[in-house]
């Protein structure tokens, strides 16, 4: 959401407010910048309050108070000058005169640079507000692939906006809280900044869902006084055994927050009473070997409940958290959740990203977490060079910011996290684009498993490949990384323009028969001509264009060969074109007709999907028949190698193994069943079976069709087209 939309940049007739000062962040400055990098901050803050001047938000404070409020929140995770500079100007460009050059001529180019990726595209106009928003997120996720003080900017601008969102008007919050929820609070989690993320979530929900909100807060609330007895008791319980082992250890008591408990009862159905960890306690020990002995303590404690334990010391997430989860049976079977983890793990688990500043240290675990985050940036930017618009990158981005993950092995023993319900295409795509796409199947913890399979925690994973596989539209249907998806659809639409093109190409020298039937080679200064007339790049490009119907083949042969228009009511039939059957996806066969090798056949030239071949006799084309210039005469060529789907429809008597018996017949006649669909009323002496089988070709139909009608339970049999 725009953070202009939180201010109204003309003057109001309002009281002469305080001049805000810089007093809250300069405290937080102090304890570790250098004097002169603290003197820098205060220049920017006075050039952001000048440039601000008589600007304010809508709630009627001066608008400076903003960027103040997002430098310090920066300052508390002792981020450098440089991004407390940028966040204190990262209204300026978009809301006054002030221009990035100028910025980068008094504070220095890499402060413009993120000024810029914190910046919007306001003055370029989109299509729809969704494209905006789109191209808005693609642009700060692109500048945060390349620095990621991008997002901790933006994600304190978000915070701060999110804690004033009341002077908004309802609509307005609604459409902050909902993209605040679906890409800011996901991002942070990303990122492992957990204590943005929940009150991002939890600000979201109040906004989003008022009353609700509401309701779960009182319900907290009272539970809070009702269960305060048991909390102590469990945290003494856990102090206690922990001290009787010997294991220095702070225990700490939490409350889960309002949003995750909302979210658990919406996944699993429960009202409130019966969500019973709504607190958990966290043991924070001195290094990893008494992480494993707390557990062992703790459990002897109080029992385990199989199947709630959770290893992410061993396993970290992929934002870098580590921790031990075990959920126990607490006093009078209330489940209980304990975290334990090191003082370093609480301090990436609470900070994240952040932690790099926050804690400057050469701790290891703190670089691994460096790599994630810097692992994950990078598929960012490799999906953005996949993916066709912002709307379609957007939406690549949103499957992945969703945290659910599972771990699996390669047969190497590396582990890959993967989001929950990832498949074989999604790992493949994880290890390596090229394995991708030319898997064909997997060996999952050594058996043969298909290319859809859905991949367990602990699954150790082998793909197979093939040299001349290649993606298939159907996998779409069942990948959900974004990695994958964006590849998958970049592969499809080059095969699309390669076997367009090609199509093309036949349609044009088709043309050019035509108009030239002595010969149809056309001059090199003729494509020049046209692609400078038409200001498309390449000579692929255009052919791609007509054989995906966005431009006609016999209007380009006239341009190429500088016939002009045609004359009034001048309309020759072209030739026709041989269909093999082995175009790809350039030439589709109509399902509502399902034409096969021998029927009459009809091409309809049709805009972004190319040729799409119907029977003559198909009643749907009746509807194009108004646009003769997109009609085709085609031809079978007499060796098609392809098989096709062709629909039958039997009436059978009603007997017991009937549909055997038919399969049997189809199988035996060299067909393959791809559907079946059995329909039968009760009581009635028969059954009516459709079936869609694959055949070569019309002869190939009729001797499948002599075979049934032998058989004495088929009373009556027929192809059905539609």
């Amino acid at each position: 959401m725009p953070s202009s939309a939180f201010r109204d940049p003309s003057p109001r007739p309002l009281p002469a407010p305080l001049a805000p000062d810089a007093a809250s962040l300069t405290s937080e400055l102090g304890p570790y910048l250098k004097p002169e990098d603290i003197a820098q901050v205060e220049e920017a803050f006075c050039f952001s309050k000048a440039a601000h001047e008589g600007q304010f938000r809508r709630s009627g404070e001066p608008y400076i108070e903003h960027p103040v409020a997002v430098a310090t929140i920066l300052a508390q995770w002792h981020l450098d000058p440089q991004a407390l500079i940028a966040a204190l100007l990262h209204d300026v460009v978009e809301d006054t005169s002030i221009t990035n050059a100028e910025i980068g001529e008094k504070f220095g180019k890499p402060v413009a640079d993120l000024v810029d990726g914190v910046s919007k595209l306001d003055r370029i106009e989109f299509k729809t507000e969704a494209h905006a928003q789109a191209e808005n997120f693609r642009k700060m996720l692109l500048a945060m692939a390349r620095d990621v003080r991008v997002i901790l900017i933006k994600l304190a601008d978000r915070l701060h906006n999110m804690r004033t969102l009341g002077a908004m008007e309802p609509e307005k919050r609604q459409r902050i809280a909902r993209e605040t929820l679906e890409i800011y609070a996901p991002i942070a989690n990303r990122l492992g900044l957990n204590s943005i993320y929940q009150e991002l979530d939890d600000l979201a929900f109040r906004h989003l869902y008022p009353n609700r909100y509401r309701v779960l807060a009182k319900a907290v609330q009272a539970a809070r006084g009702n269960r305060r007895e048991l909390v102590g008791k469990v945290q003494e319980a856990i102090k206690d055994r922990l001290a009787h082992c010997k294991i220095e250890a702070t225990v700490t008591g939490r409350e889960k927050h309002l949003y995750s408990i909302y979210r658990k009862m919406q996944e699993k159905s429960l009202p409130f009473s019966e969500v019973f960890d709504i607190y958990g306690f966290r043991v924070i020990v001195k290094d990893v070997p008494t992480c494993y002995l707390a557990l062992g303590s703790l459990h002897s404690l109080y029992k385990p409940i199989p199947g709630k334990f959770k290893d992410y010391i061993a396993i970290p997430k992929a934002n870098g958290y580590q921790s031990l989860h075990s959920t126990l049976f607490g006093p009078f079977g209330t489940p209980i959740e304990v975290q334990i983890r090191t003082q370093d793990m609480h301090k990436i688990a609470e900070a994240g990203v952040a932690s790099h500043w926050l804690y400057k240290t050469s701790d290891a675990t703190l670089n691994e977490v460096q790599q994630k985050t810097h692992q994950w940036l990078q598929s960012l930017l490799e999906i953005q060079s996949e993916s066709g618009d912002s709307v379609e990158f957007l939406e690549h981005i949103k499957v992945d910011l969703f945290p659910d993950e599972v771990y699996v092995f390669t047969p190497k023993g590396k582990i890959m996290a993967l989001p929950k319900g990832a498949t074989v295409i999604d790992f493949a795509y994880a290890v390596h684009t090229e394995l991708g796409n030319r898997c064909v199947a997997a060996r999952i913890n050594h058996e043969l498993m298909p290319l859809h399979a859905e991949l367990r925690n602990g699954d150790q994973v082998e793909i197979l490949t093939a040299a001349d596989a290649r993606p298939s539209p159907s996998w779409l249907s069942y990948v959900v990384t974004g990695k994958a998806r964006a590849h998958i659809r970049h592969v499809l639409k080059t095969m699309h323009f390669e076997e367009s093109a090609a199509l093309g190409e036949r349609l044009l020298e088709q043309a050019l028969r035509l108009l030239e039937p002595g010969s149809h080679e056309v001059e090199e200064a003729s494509w020049d001509r046209l692609l400078r007339d038409t200001g498309v790049k390449s000579r692929r490009e255009i052919l791609a264009d007509i054989g995906l119907g966005k431009r006609l083949g016999i209007v380009v042969a006239r341009h190429l060969l500088s016939l002009g228009e045609p004359a009034p009511g001048e309309r020759r039939p072209l030739g026709s074109i041989t269909i093999r059957g082995s175009e790809g996806i350039a030439v589709q066969f109509a399902k509502c007709c399902r034409p096969i090798p021998g029927d009459p056949i009809i091409g309809f030239v049709s805009k972004d999907q190319g040729l799409i071949i119907h029977t003559h006799d198909c009643p749907q084309i009746k509807q194009f028949r108004a646009d003769p210039d997109k009609w085709l005469d085609v031809e079978w060529d007499p060796d098609t190698k392809k098989l096709f789907d062709v629909n039958i429809k039997i009436v059978v008597a009603h007997q017991r193994g009937v549909l055997a018996t038919v399969a049997s017949e189809i199988a035996e006649a060299g067909s393959s069943i791809d559907k079946i669909n059995m329909e039968e009323e009760d009581g009635s002496a028969y059954a009516t079976i459709l079936f869609t089988i694959q055949v070569e070709n019309r002869m190939h139909l009729a001797r499948i069709m002599r075979s049934l009608r032998k058989i004495p339970e088929v009373v009556r049999l027929s192809r059905v087209k539609g």
